[in-house]
């Protein structure tokens, strides 16, 4: 069983997609994923890949560094891809939807700092850290139970 927080190195970006289809099969409506680090760190290719992963055909799957949100269908579920990197405070979380889809998709959020006190407390943070070239860290911590055994044999 996975104990918190768990810390995984990643060797190459290959890696970092291989954790990202990982979680993804564990994952079900309401489940999210905050995603904290720099730019560049990591978080977009992690939910690019997760989000690929999920989607019934393959499909383009750009940042939503500008559009705030990217919405995909499976046919299970909606996946919510947010940035909130150009918000200022939590009331424009609150107009993007994002309290609603915290309960019914999958939502990948990153820069989650701008949710402030809207961020779900059942959520699972990612937090990313450049540690080489290509190299990146990933601490994940949470504080629901349900993530026990979502990241149970997730490492690489």
């Amino acid at each position: 069983m996975a104990s918190c927080p768990l810390i995984i190195d990643l060797a190459t970006p290959d890696e970092t997609a291989s954790l990202a289809r990982a979680i993804a099969s564990a994952l079900r409506p309401g489940d999210v994923i905050l995603m904290e680090g720099g730019i560049g760190a990591g978080k977009t290719h992690f939910a690019r890949a997760l989000i690929q992963s999920l989607l019934p055909e393959p499909e383009d799957v750009p940042s939503p560094t500008f559009t705030l949100v990217q919405v995909y269908d499976t046919p299970d579920t909606e996946i919510w891809h947010t940035d909130l990197y150009r918000l200022t405070g939590p009331d424009e979380a609150v107009e993007l939807g994002l309290e609603d889809a915290f309960e019914t998709a999958i939502c990948l959020v990153e820069w989650p700092d701008r949710l402030a006190e809207l961020a779900p407390d059942n959520a699972l943070t990612l937090s990313f850290e450049v540690t080489g070239d290509e190299e990146r860290r990933v601490i994940c911590s949470w504080s629901d139970n349900k993530w026990n055994d979502k990241l149970d044999g997730v490492a690489p």
